[in-house]
Formats: C-alpha cells, structure tokens, sequence
C-alpha cells in the first residue's frame, strides 16, 4: 500500500496525477510569458499588521504576499486565503477590480503557489477582513500539491523528515520554532544584561572533553591529523576564563555520538557560561532566575503544562542532596564498606548496577532509578559523588562528594553546573582516574588533556559553570512532547 507526503494510503498515485497537472499549468505560464518564479517583490503589510490596523487601514492600497492556501469561486468573484508567517488574510477578488483577463489568470493558481498581490484593504458582507486585488504576481509556482486540507500532515516521520511541509500544514508548529527563536533570544538578553560576553570555540578539537560521551570523529586531511566533533564546550570556555575574560558564555551545537530518543538527538544546541570568583550557589541562583525569566519573555508565564504535570518555574527551586534523598528511602549508600557492597546494596533495592562499578555510579544509577522520576517541579539535585564528576570541586566537608548540581524538571536533567576544579595537580589526578576507567573498557571516559593542565597551571580563578540543554529547556517551556518537536531537522534513519 503506496503512502506519500500527507500519510494517506494511495496519496502518491494522486500527488503523481496532480503534479501532471501542475507541470502543465507551469507550460502554460511560460507560454503566456510569464516568469513562474519570479524576482523580488516588495511587501508593504504583513497579513498580522492589516488585521490588527483594519480601522486605520481601511480603503488603503497595501501589497502582501503568500501562500495560497484556498481559492473557491462564486461567479464573478472569488475568494482565496493567502499565508505567511503571520497568519492569514482573505482575498476579495473580482474581475471588475482586478480586470477580466488578470482574473481568469489568477484562477489558473493552484493551492501552495506563491503570489504578490496589489490591493485596498476592505471588508466583506460577512464581515471578514480582506484585500481586494487590483493585480498580482505569480511568484513562485509549487509544483508539488500540499498536504491534503482536510487530512493535514499526521504521519510522525513524514513531518520529522520533511520539515518545510510540517511547517506548511501544521501553524502550531511554525509557532512552536518562531517561540523557540525567541527563546534563545531571552537567553542571549538575559546574560548579556549580567555582563556575560558570547564567545565561540572550536567544533572540531584534537581532544573531545568537558563531559563523559563518545564523540564523533573525523580526518583532516591538510594536516593528517584525526579530530573530534566537540561534545561539550567547557575546557575552551575555562581557558577563556585563565585568559582574563571573567564572564562568558557559548550558544553552540554539540555532537554526541550516541541513541536517539525522544530527549537525545546526537546533534544539540548547549548553552555554557562560566563566572569567575562564583561557585555553585551563585550558578543555582543565575539558573533559577534565567529559566523562569525566559519563560516570562517567551509565554507570558512561569506556569508549564508538561508530561502531564502542571509545573511552575518560578525561582526559588529547591535543593535535595543525592545521598540525603537515597538515606530518606533507607538506602545509605556512603556507608557501604566498598564499591561492591554498594552495588550489592542496590540490587537489594531491585536497581541493577553493573559489577565493578564505582560508589559514585552506583549512586548515580540509584538515583535514576529511584530519586529523578519524582522530582516534578524545578529542583536541584546535588553535591554529585566525585568518580562521575571529573571537572567538578571536592566538598570539603566530605571528597568524596562534589559542589555540583542538575537541575531536574519533570523528572529530566535540563541543566549541569559546579564550581570548578581549579587545581590543575588534582585536575590531573582526576584525568588519571580516567583514562584507567578507558583502559578498563569505557569509551566514554574523559581523555587526557595537557594543554587544559597547562592553562590551569598558570592559574584560574575559583569559577562556577552552566550547561543547559536548548532544546530540553524548549521543550518544558514550549511543553512539547518529544526533543524532535524543538528541533527543525531532527537526526532520522535513511529514508527507505
């Protein structure tokens, strides 16, 4: 059973027959001479602006321009509906206006032709705002027919695969990415009023740190020399802050060559600012602002409907230590007399943790399994164990735990920060604990880095730092479903 672009069963036998059509009318336009895809054209409204300044423009000569997306005709006039970003405007058109041959050819368009119309402003007998058209332009002729109207775009992996028709059928859709824009644009005006300065750094790095993720890897050939897409932006960024440069952030894709899902895609937007003389509290108190603030910039609110959830980002979230959160369900794990104990201790409590993992990753896997689900509203989950923290700070009060935190929204980690590890004797001792975690089978482990160790030796300043996942973040305040519903061209299988 055939499927095309609307997800109907036999939609391409049709689109096929249709596209005949098409191809004949675009014969026709060129005969007629007639540019079907023509050259600029000069608007003056867009279809929002003319709705919302009917009064003041009304009996005005205005030029839009759009989409077609309905043309009925009743006689000796006809009405068609023209979109663009903005939303829709109807057309009035008659032949008295418009002149009996430009008429006729405009009822030669088909639905998704793109066209300039010349018009007064008027408004019909039923009341509804339009443009009467005193000529137009065809300028660009669609040669493929639009997701049927009364069907729209339904099937999942069409809409994914092919985007601009996603885009096309479903208006909430393009408002969710317009949303989405701005989104990214609060976060920008927020750190840029609090003296952050927006840098880049490399995609392509010799040594992929900053986090524990399998990278991407690639060839140079000039150089002969084998690099890795970045998976976080981290170490150039604290370099950065070696260099003197006290407050700085990066808004930039990171690749992780890793599943997908509906909160993975491989290729994501990261947001990491770093603040010199902060720790972690300061960073929790910037992350707790900036999150609510941008979902006030963005929907007007700081109420989410997410997963189910009503879930408000208002600031202050609060703070549930890791260890602290697993000793109130019985589970105290600091206390097991070994790594094995621990993960003894958790396959008591029916989690399963892989032999010879470390206090700090069983503690992690525990908390996945036992802690994360049930933290719905905004929270922060720290002091993180230091064998699955690398960059991070010591507590003082206790190594073995770090001054690190993940702000957690409906159970999902949109954010990691600490205060940095500043000391680069400690920094290399951590580096050795992993590259042995590598030698014994984990690819993911962080790598060596002796520049990184360089820098910190002539000194880095106590520093607190941020990641925040974009498109998580999107995804609560723009309460989409899936991190596919944030991204234009998510990452999909061939297409078969």
């Amino acid at each position: 059973m055939a499927a095309d672009n609307d997800g109907r069963p036999d939609a391409g036998v049709e689109a096929h027959g249709e596209m005949t059509v098409r191809r004949q009318r675009l014969d026709q336009w060129r005969a007629q001479g007639v540019d079907p895809f023509g050259a600029r054209y000069a608007r003056s409204h867009r279809s929002d602006q003319i709705q919302a300044a009917f009064e003041t423009l009304e009996g005005t000569e205005v030029a839009i321009a759009g989409r077609l997306m309905a043309l009925r005709r009743q006689g000796r006039v006809a009405f068609a509906d023209l979109a663009d970003l903005t939303g829709r405007i109807q057309l009035f058109l008659r032949a008295e206006a418009l002149g009996a041959e430009p008429f006729a050819a405009f009822l030669q368009c088909e639905l998704g032709d793109i066209v300039g119309v010349h018009g007064r402003v008027m408004r019909t007998r039923a009341g509804e705002v339009s443009v009467e058209p005193t000529s137009f332009q065809l300028l660009s002729k669609a040669l493929r027919p639009l997701p049927d109207k009364w069907h729209g775009l339904r099937d999942t992996e069409t809409r994914y695969r092919r985007r601009y028709l996603d885009l096309l059928a479903n208006p909430d859709v393009r408002a969710r990415f317009v949303q989405r824009s701005r989104l990214v644009a609060a976060i920008r005006r927020f750190l840029e009023a609090r003296d952050f300065l927006e840098v880049e750094t490399p995609v392509l790095q010799g040594i992929a740190g900053g986090t524990t993720a399998r990278p991407f890897r690639t060839h140079h050939n000039a150089l002969d020399m084998d690099l890795s897409l970045r998976i976080a932006l981290e170490l150039h960024l604290k370099r950065l802050i070696v260099g003197g440069l006290e407050r700085v952030y990066e808004i930039g894709r990171v690749f992780r060559n890793e599943g997908v899902s509906t909160r993975h895609n491989p290729e994501f937007t990261m947001l990491e600012l770093y603040q010199a003389y902060a720790d972690y509290e300061d960073i929790m108190r910037l992350t707790e602002e900036m999150v609510a603030a941008v979902a006030i910039a963005v929907r007007g609110s700081t109420l989410v409907h997410w997963q189910g959830q009503d879930i408000d980002l208002r600031a202050p979230w609060p703070r549930v230590s890791m260890v602290s959160a697993l000793s109130a369900l019985g589970l105290d794990v600091l206390s097991a007399p070994s790594a094995p104990a621990a993960v003894a201790l958790a396959a008591q409590a029916g989690v399963a943790v892989a032999p010879g993992s470390t206090l700090g990753q069983t503690i992690e896997a525990l908390v996945e399994a036992l802690i994360l689900p049930g933290l719905v509203q905004p929270t922060f989950l720290i002091d993180h164990p230091v064998e699955i923290s690398p960059l991070a700070r010591a507590k003082v009060d206790d190594p073995r735990l770090t001054y690190r935190f993940e702000a957690i929204i409906g159970g999902v980690e949109i954010a990691n920060a600490f205060t940095e590890l500043n000391d680069p004797d400690e920094q290399r001792t951590r580096f050795l604990a992993q590259v042995a975690e590598r030698a014994r089978g984990n690819d993911e482990a962080h790598a060596m880095d002796e520049d990184y160790l360089r820098a910190l030796e002539h000194g880095m300043p106590p520093t607190g730092g941020l990641g925040i996942g974009i498109d998580r973040l999107a995804m609560v305040i723009l309460e989409a479903e899936s991190i596919r519903d944030v991204i234009l061209f998510p990452q999909l299988r061939p297409e078969t």
